[in-house]
């Protein structure tokens, strides 16, 4: 993993390293046959980053840099348009489609700032499941466990990679129902998702308008805060640790502990535990009402109904070119009618109003990210383990997107040699910069940072 990005962003402030060290680390990374850059990435912009590294090294030295993260790498996941290619969304139908005339607004903003892309990463086929796997360009394996050949999660799952094996500072993904908070929690990564309104969605092919988000994997809060702020449009500046003595954390009951692993359960729990002992308030909060999504969401949901209506004609036309597993989730939105979906809508408003009131005493939830640790490629291999274990990984932070909120997945302490566990900490709408702080607050307590 390469350093954080504010330590990047003051070494070439300072001459410690150049943009095109740094882009060459990256690329030396993605050629090691070691490693899994092939199934990381499905197009590597070497010679456009050695170039853009070149321009930001040369403006830099006059001192004209764009923005102190000028030369800092990074990834971009193949749901979003880049200028002059064509957005594959880690599929195969859509290789006659036109090349984009511009980029994803948010990829234009880091552009701007002077962040080099690295390049496409790979990703579940249109985005739609929590595993990772890609039938069609091969997945990479997790960083922690690639002798057994574990998922690094997903959708995003080759941003995750990327940033866990130095091939970028940072990675751009989506999240609609925990596709940057997943890979971030099987990889032992920060996870975010903002609330969708936060971060425009321009130019990034769509899993579903009401659920999409655009969110970002990296190696630490701050990272992801800075990455976010640009994305925004915002002032980037690293978050400011929000106050530990007297915060109050509500630990839903109901669903989200449901089925948890020995590895997850003790990592939630020794969490739970150091937290309490620096001063945090964490109370039980039964929040019954996380019951009702089983039934709310029963035809598909969203995510169903509004990829349904993307892609039935492609379906039509292609439909045998699509992932089998992804293709019949999507044809469950064939199951919903106008009627079905106003239903939806009008649940979603009363839910959302019911939990806020239910949370209003508290500064944030906190939780398992996923109830498991990263399941092996082998436990996958029936489509009724897959979409088991699918359902499994997505429960807890589909809730998030459900609820319009905003989320963060932190590295849950472990026992040596255990696999990554996250923990995610998750707001309402507009909470955004006060969950930052408050997660700023409890990584360095989690990482065992004095």
């Amino acid at each position: 993993m390469l350093k954080p990005i504010a330590q990047l962003a003051a070494d070439l402030a300072q001459g410690r390293v150049t943009a095109l060290a740094l882009v060459e680390a990256c690329l030396a990374r993605i050629a090691d046959p070691k490693g899994e850059g092939g199934a990381t990435f499905l197009k590597v912009h070497a010679e456009a980053a050695r170039a853009q590294a070149q321009a930001i090294d040369r403006l830099r030295g006059l001192g004209q840099a764009p923005s102190p993260f000028a030369g800092i790498p990074i990834s971009i996941k193949d749901l979003f348009d880049l200028q002059g290619e064509v957005s594959l969304a880690g599929s195969r139908v859509l290789a006659d489609r036109p090349p984009a005339t511009a980029d994803a607004l948010a990829v234009a903003r880091l552009k701007a700032a002077g962040f080099i892309v690295m390049g496409r990463t790979n990703m579940t086929e249109f985005a739609y499941s929590g595993l990772g796997l890609n039938p069609h360009y091969g997945t990479p394996k997790n960083p922690h466990d690639r002798k057994t050949g574990r998922i690094p999660g997903g959708s995003s799952s080759g941003a995750a990679v990327s940033v866990t094996d130095g091939m970028a500072a940072a990675g751009l993904g989506t999240d609609t129902g925990g596709s940057c908070r997943i890979p971030g929690a099987l990889c032992g990564l920060v996870g975010w998702k903002p609330t969708a309104a936060r971060v425009p969605r321009q130019g990034v092919l769509p899993l579903s308008a009401s659920l999409d988000s655009v969110g970002v994997l990296a190696g630490t809060v701050s990272c992801c805060a800075l990455v976010d702020a640009v994305a925004a449009g915002d002032e980037a500046l690293a978050p400011q640790p929000f106050p530990l003595s007297g915060l109050r954390l509500a630990v839903p009951q109901a669903v989200v502990l449901d089925g948890m692993d020995k590895s997850v359960s003790a990592a939630f729990a020794k969490s739970c535990s150091i937290l309490s002992k620096a001063g945090v308030r964490i109370a039980d909060l039964a929040l019954s009402e996380l019951k009702e999504l089983a039934t709310i969401n029963a035809k598909g949901g969203f995510a169903a109904a509004e990829a349904y209506g993307w892609h039935r004609k492609l379906m039509a036309a292609k439909g045998t070119d699509y992932d089998p597993r992804v293709r019949v989730r999507i044809e469950k939105g064939a199951g919903q009618d106008a009627a079905d979906y106003l239903d939806l809508l009008a649940a979603r408003a009363d839910f959302i109003r019911r939990v806020r009131e239910r949370c209003a005493p508290f500064d944030a939830l906190v939780m398992p990210t996923v109830p498991i640790v990263a399941p092996t490629f082998a436990e996958l291999a029936s489509d009724d383990d897959y979409g088991r274990i699918n359902l499994l990984m997505l429960r807890n932070p589909a809730v998030i997107n459900f609820l319009d909120g905003c989320a963060i997945s932190l590295p849950a302490p472990i026992e040596a040699g255990g696999l990554p566990v996250g923990l995610m900490l998750a707001g309402f709408a507009g909470q955004d910069g006060r969950l930052f702080a408050i997660a700023r607050g409890l990584e360095s307590l989690l990482s065992g940072e004095k």
